[in-house]
């Protein structure tokens, strides 16, 4: 069994991005716009800067948020800074920087916002995106009264923070189907919860992760009825970019 028993101290609604597609996908900005819509859980990506700095950057390229363009890997942070990342989604939001996990957790923190923190790393970096992650993660949430919740689609990287940080729940995310191996994979990583595809989520699926006694969440989930679907089939939490129309107390 897992060590999912325990409880789960997260709120059944997260704010996918921040504020989803309504500002600048993993930027303060988008932080304090779901925060103003009363979510109190954010999901967002974290990889590392070439020179290990941990940033808010879901594609291995800045190419799609900002005004610059190549592999955020191959940059410094210093030379992430600056670019535009707010500048492609509005010109309300021109300007806005790259918030590095430091800049992330003090704002959160700050303002009892729990965190799933996914451990998004660059191909071939996945061991030490997940080591360091985790050990900044435990470092600035120490005194935090809910860890945060990592999560990544890398097993690689899941397993390098649990050994970095065993301490800090994790979760495995895992696209289309649920696969057959599922449970034994869970099971090696330590994991508390499983982060499903909605389009790959059934009754049937829930039933076998709870059983299991695994937590799910369901990402990214914008359509009222569904929501309500599958919190009747009992799932945990769901990720959502409709921070406007879904309400965070679901």
């Amino acid at each position: 069994m897992s060590d999912s028993k325990s409880s789960w101290p997260y709120p059944k609604m997260i704010a996918h991005r921040g504020a989803g597609r309504l500002a600048p996908e993993n930027t303060l900005a988008s932080m304090r716009l779901g925060a103003a819509h009363g979510f109190s859980m954010m999901e967002y990506d974290v990889k590392l800067s070439r020179d290990g700095v941990p940033v808010l950057l879901h594609d291995d390229t800045v190419n799609r948020c900002s005004n610059g363009a190549g592999n955020a890997a191959d940059q410094t942070y210093n030379e992430l800074a600056k670019l535009d990342f707010g500048r492609w989604h509005s010109k309300a939001y021109a300007g806005e920087p790259i918030p590095t996990l430091y800049a992330i957790a003090a704002f959160t923190l700050a303002n009892n916002i729990l965190s799933n923190i996914e451990i998004k790393p660059h191909t071939g970096a996945e061991a030490e995106t997940g080591t360091q992650v985790a050990l900044i993660a435990r470092q600035l949430w120490a005194r935090a009264a809910v860890a945060p919740l990592l999560s990544s689609f890398s097993e690689i990287a899941l397993e390098s923070a649990m050994k970095a940080a065993p301490e800090l729940p994790r979760a495995l995310l895992i696209g289309g189907a649920l696969p057959p191996d599922w449970l034994a994979r869970t099971q090696r990583l330590k994991c508390v919860s499983l982060n499903l595809d909605d389009r790959h989520t059934t009754q049937e699926v829930v039933r076998a992760v709870h059983t299991a006694d695994y937590k799910i969440a369901i990402w990214t989930v914008n359509d009222a009825a569904r929501a309500r679907e599958l919190f009747n089939w009992g799932c945990d939490a769901i990720f959502t970019d409709a921070i406007d129309t879904l309400s965070p107390h679901f």
